[in-house]
């Protein structure tokens, strides 16, 4: 896996799982910094916060503006729809049901398989069109208890995917060791105010979809677990950097 510290050679492109959250955002902009050539990949699965779909669209044009030479390397978004997927994965991300912990000890947010899926497809994307890199957001550092999002996971799913596609396929996680405080602070490293400002003003991570109401992180309902952990990391980004 790759974190980030690793340097990578500038001939080298990537496909970003681009969900147009906070995580996968600050991920979009270190591949940006790294690679040539970034493409990105979002998922249609029916998502009871679709507006993350109007979100990727935002934060795509905000980096081109904002970043021309970010904007030079950024190539074509891909939309996958997965509803049939989302239908069968039936969660509280997904239908009209409460958000709480589960007898299984997950959250109701849990999607089976979701991030499996999502790499399983954009692997086929980034193979079609010559990616060696898939960059995703996820973390196992502040996170919502998905098995999914753990580095041994991650670690399999490269390797079944090397030896299904027959290729050297790498999954770069640059955030799978840092909490959320951390994940702010990258941002800022890598696009300073300007890239903290996007990802406040236009990313999108509220599990409900509301936008109606504008916090200092950012949008959201601010009770789900998805609002509290980026409120609780932003606020103790900007309690670090004071």
């Amino acid at each position: 896996m790759t974190d980030t510290s690793t340097p990578i050679p500038a001939t080298r492109s990537a496909l970003v799982l681009f969900s147009g959250g906070q995580d996968s955002a600050t991920c979009l902009a270190w591949a940006l910094d790294r690679y040539d050539r970034v493409e990105t990949v979002g998922f249609d699965y029916g998502q009871r916060h679709h507006v993350e779909m109007q979100a990727r669209e935002r934060v795509r044009d905000g980096i081109r503006r904002h970043f021309p030479s970010w904007g030079d390397k950024l190539g074509a978004d891909s939309v996958i729809d997965l509803f049939g997927y989302g239908a069968i994965a039936d969660s509280a991300l997904t239908s009209d049901r409460a958000i709480e912990m589960e007898a299984s000890g997950l959250p109701s947010t849990f999607v089976p398989g979701r991030n499996l899926v999502f790499l399983t497809v954009a692997s086929a994307l980034a193979y079609r069109a010559g990616h060696g890199v898939l960059v995703g957001g996820m973390c196992e550092t502040d996170y919502s208890g998905y098995p999914d999002c753990r580095r041994e996971t991650i670690d399999a799913m490269q390797t079944a995917l090397g030896l299904g596609l027959d290729t050297r396929l790498e999954i770069a996680t640059p955030l799978m060791q840092l909490d959320k405080a951390q994940t702010w602070a990258l941002a800022d490293r890598l696009g300073g105010p300007v890239l903290t400002g996007l990802i406040e003003e236009d990313s999108h991570t509220c599990y409900r979809g509301e936008r109606g109401q504008r916090h200092d992180w950012g949008y959201g309902c601010g009770d789900c677990p998805a609002c509290e952990l980026r409120a609780r990391g932003h606020a103790e980004w900007k309690a670090g950097s004071a």
